[in-house]
């Protein structure tokens, strides 16, 4: 291979000090994207988790600093936004790194900043002056874009964005990575396609069992040689006669001889990761209340993963987390139970935790202070949070067409967590035994080729009022034509072939009906329409259009918008209850500071939310067009009671007597989302009274524990003690 061009970097060294100032020796692939990077080629790099794509991100944000050009770092996920805000600062300095979220504007006019995708199309689409002297932009987790509800952002800011900017795309391994570089460069320009099949660290694939005949786990290779391993066929072997043998005795009393093999319990295959030194561990449960019940349970069985003088240190970094939190807003998130459990090494992660919660448990975790975290999948979406091991409870997960066996992409994320890098020689994926997949499909999963990647790609109602007042019909349809999703259609033959502007052309009918479109000008709605990005962005401008919003006190206001946010599947139990655990709590009429007349006033306005949404649904329909989702005022009375000023215990217990449960993480996601969309009404509403309640309500609902999250998430990060 050619030696590498000696050129100058951010700390004013050369690629050879870049390189030089590595704890490791470089893999070839990451060479060979920093080659592409400097001859200024858009780069795609497809590679297993935790093998060093954050490498090649840096050497371009390093090019871009020197070049005196901005660099734009995009992520699909608020926490890894914030991870990634907090490591550039350690890395640049506090003056040179921003950060843009919907939580967050910190520093935006800085020189690096962090962002989620969506806010860089938002940029894109009105044309930002942030965007002056961009010059290159790093897309993480790129096959996100195959996403159902969000992946067309990534399309839309790859096609608007300059040819000018300089793409450094990092993707999970995906079979087709060669067909989205052919995409891009049709876009962007020259654009070089690395792929890396190879993990950095080997990983061993087991299966826990546990034999009948001892009732002790055990741990089986699940593979050998590439296939399925001899012990593994004859587990499955041994438990299909017993299926067949309680088939046959079925007809009696009985049910016939046990089989041969089952499932571990957690407690039990713990405590074997931990005599083998597998520890620690990721245990990805993919429900959260299993998670939280895994928790309790071992702390209830008195597990102990930490010393003493390790229990000390985690109390100090749990404290640092929370220390901005009252009592009162500790009790309802159960800290003590939380914290209790940190003591004893073990924790959950899932987005039904407050940021802060989160937060404080990916450090504890990174600094080896935990033994064991019981996680959903979202953990293996971009955190960095690398294991010794990582076990899968079970080989299948609930999506949205009922329970489905894993892929073996998602295998290949789930355990791409397993093994640390200068830590670990080997990492290790635990799969739990059980009789919904037998050992020879897990493993035929786990040496399938990854999947390709998708386009999600559709055409939104705000895409459709953005690009009319910018472009004429043929060249908004020539954006459009530019879509991966049409790339894709054009390489299908016959009825496969599918037309993005057939759609583009379906969703101006809805608009044109609805009068937010004359002909192809935006009317006075339509721009307030274009001003508007959310997923429910029609639904809100006709929420507008029909007076919805009108007269409504700021707390209200606040209530009302959840509608278009809160998602009902998150809540738990049955109305009328909440699990959790207070002290001090009080029988009796809530203290929610709203009051009979609040109240109706809230549902009175649901109802005409719902009749919009219904109406709207209706035009949907007509033009075949699929349905805007719909209105769920379920969390209305808590998020407004919120608002006027009630405690984070008071507000969840509003909504369990609403909805049923809803855990402190999504009340806390719903409320700060809330304040984005009010921002947005605050800026675009032709109203001035709707502006202005939308704009003080913003204050009401941004504080204590919904305005706190990570220390090292402000202007002036704190970094935990550690």
């Amino acid at each position: 291979m050619t030696p590498p061009r000696p050129l100058r970097t951010s700390n004013g060294g050369s690629r050879e000090d870049f390189l030089a100032a590595l704890s490791f020796e470089p893999d070839h692939f990451q060479i060979e994207a920093l080659d592409a990077i400097d001859e200024e080629n858009n780069v795609i790099v497809s590679a297993p988790t935790g093998s060093g794509k954050t490498l090649v991100a840096t050497y371009g944000i390093d090019r871009a600093f020197e070049r005196g050009d901005k660099a734009f770092y995009t992520t699909p996920l608020k926490a890894l936004s914030n991870q990634k805000f907090v490591e550039l600062i350690a890395r640049y300095g506090e003056e040179n790194v921003g950060l843009l979220t919907g939580d967050a504007a910190i520093r935006a006019h800085a020189p690096i900043v962090v962002m989620t995708t969506e806010v860089l199309r938002n940029m894109l689409l009105t044309k930002s002056p942030l965007l002056a002297g961009l010059g290159a932009v790093i897309l993480d987790e790129v096959h996100f874009l195959q996403d159902p509800y969000r992946g067309g952002v990534w399309e839309e800011v790859l096609i608007l964005t300059p040819t000018s900017v300089q793409f450094i795309c990092l993707s999970a391994t995906v079979a087709n990575a060669r067909v989205l570089g052919e995409w891009i460069e049709t876009l962007q320009g020259p654009t070089a396609v690395i792929v890396e099949r190879h993990r950095p660290i080997k990983l061993r694939n087991h299966v826990a069992v546990v034999p009948r005949s001892d009732r002790v786990p055990k741990l089986v290779d699940l593979l050998a040689k590439g296939r399925v391993s001899e012990e593994g066929l004859r587990i499955d072997q041994a438990n299909r006669r017993a299926t067949r043998s309680r088939g046959s005795w079925s007809h009696g009393r009985h049910h016939g001889p046990p089989r041969a093999f089952g499932p571990p319990r957690r407690n039990e295959l713990l405590e074997l990761l931990d005599e083998r030194s597998m520890l620690p561990a990721i245990f990805f449960i993919f429900s959260r209340a299993g998670c939280d019940e895994a928790v309790r349970s071992l702390v209830r069985d008195g597990a102990r993963f930490v010393s003493r003088s390790e229990r000390i240190k985690i109390r100090t970094i749990a404290e640092h987390f929370v220390e901005e939190f009252d009592d009162d807003e500790l009790d309802a998130l159960g800290y003590g139970q939380w914290v209790e459990a940190l003591e004893a090494g073990v924790a959950a992660h899932h987005a039904g935790l407050v940021p802060a919660f989160r937060e404080a448990v990916e450090v504890l975790f990174t600094e080896g202070l935990l033994g064991v975290v019981f996680a959903t999948e979202t953990l293996s979406l971009g955190i960095n949070m690398p294991a010794r091991t990582v076990v899968l409870e079970r080989f299948s997960k609930f999506g949205g067409a009922g329970r489905s066996t894993l892929t073996s992409g998602e295998y290949a994320q789930l355990t791409g967590r397993a093994g640390r890098r200068g830590l670990d020689e080997e990492g290790h994926a635990v799969v739990c035994y059980s009789l919904e997949a037998s050992i020879a499909d897990v493993a035929r999963v786990a040496i399938a080729p990854p999947p390709d990647l998708h386009s999600s790609f559709r055409p939104t109602y705000n895409l459709a009022c953005s690009l009319i007042p910018e472009f004429t019909r043929d060249q908004a349809n020539a954006i459009l034509a530019s879509s991966f999703a049409q790339f894709e259609a054009d390489r299908r033959s016959g009825e496969q072939r599918r037309s993005v502007a057939e759609l583009f052309s379906r969703r101006l009918a809805v608009l044109e009906e609805l009068h937010y479109v004359d002909g192809w000008r935006l009317t006075e709605r339509g721009q307030q329409l274009r001003a508007i990005y959310h997923e429910a962005d029609l639904l809100i401008a006709q929420a507008q259009v029909e007076g919805a919003f009108d007269d409504l006190e700021p707390a209200l206001l606040a209530g009302l918008l959840s509608s278009f946010i809160f998602e009902p599947r998150r809540a738990r139990h049955t109305p009328g209850t909440r699990t959790q655990r207070r002290s001090n709590k009080k029988k009796g009429a809530l203290p929610d500071r709203l009051g009979q007349g609040r109240r109706r006033a809230l549902a009175e306005r649901a109802e005409v939310l719902s009749r919009i949404s219904a109406m709207v649904h209706q035009v949907e329909e007509i033009h075949m067009v699929s349905r805007s989702r719909s209105v769920e005022p379920g969390l209305s009375t808590a998020v407004s009671s919120w608002a006027r000023g009630a405690s984070l215990g008071t507000a969840l217990d509003v909504a369990a007597a609403d909805v049923g449960e809803v855990s402190p993480g999504d009340f806390v996601r719903v409320v700060r989302q809330v304040a984005d969309l009010a921002d947005q009404l605050s800026q675009s509403s032709s109203s001035p009274d709707v502006a202005e309640a939308a704009r003080a309500l913003v204050p009401m609902v941004l504080r204590s524990v919904v305005a706190g999250g990570s220390p090292g998430v402000s202007a002036s990060p704190r970094p935990a003690p550690l």
